[in-house]
């Protein structure tokens, strides 16, 4: 995994209007929460798309749980893109976003397995499995199997939060001293570690759920 400069989280249509057809929303909504939490400690960038049709014009937005913690993320936050096709590399996520800026993208939202990114740069793809959801339980384990064997990652929310402390750690060391990323004391692994344990029941909860 690439360091956080270089990581992307991803939201895929994780919006109001949904939350009554998809298996385990609030589990799934939970814990992206909980990601998009994590992005404003690690200073991730975070692209957030929402659905449009025809039928409702409006789109009724990301959900305020999430939302609400988007806002926070000041440049870090990219934008929510309406879309109108299942991708979400459309027209104006391509203008909007440098995709190619990026080597790591992390997976989250509704029909992500519909979504992911084809870009010539070949990221690495990280697909997490308490942060996915669709309209069937039953098709969740199958576009996972599949995302997997076209080459994306399948891990969890927290391991995947781990990784990324660690590979600043490591993209760190050679400027530290005693003080680095990795150390008890450094505000940014407090920070993530507290943010862990006060979502362990929340995880644990929809990883039972979802897995």
């Amino acid at each position: 995994m690439s360091a956080a400069p270089h990581t992307l989280l991803l939201i895929c249509d994780l919006q109001e209007r949904k939350r009554q057809d998809i298996w385990e929303f609030d589990a799934v909504s939970s814990m992206i929460s909980k990601m998009v939490r994590a992005a404003k400690i690690l200073e991730i960038a975070t692209l957030t798309t929402e659905q449009n049709s025809k039928d409702d014009p409006k789109a009724l937005g990301t959900i305020e749980e999430v939302g609400q913690h988007l806002q926070q993320l000041q440049h870090n936050n990219l934008g929510i893109y309406k879309k109108n096709r299942l991708s979400m590399q459309t027209k104006g996520t391509q203008k909007g976003v440098d995709f190619n800026k990026y080597d790591t993208f992390i997976v989250t939202g509704i029909e992500t397995a519909l979504d992911l990114l084809r870009l010539e740069s070949k990221p690495t793809v990280f697909i997490l499995a308490d942060c996915i959801s669709s309209g069937n339980k039953q098709e969740i384990p199958i576009a996972l199997r599949r995302m997997e064997r076209d080459g994306a990652v399948i891990t969890t929310s927290e391991s995947v939060l781990f990784e990324l402390l660690g590979e600043l750690q490591e993209h760190d060391c050679e400027s530290m001293t005693n003080n680095g990323i990795g150390d008890a004391d450094h505000p940014k692994f407090e920070a993530l570690v507290d943010l862990i344990k006060e979502e362990q029941e929340n995880t644990r909860k929809a990883l039972a759920a979802l897995l």
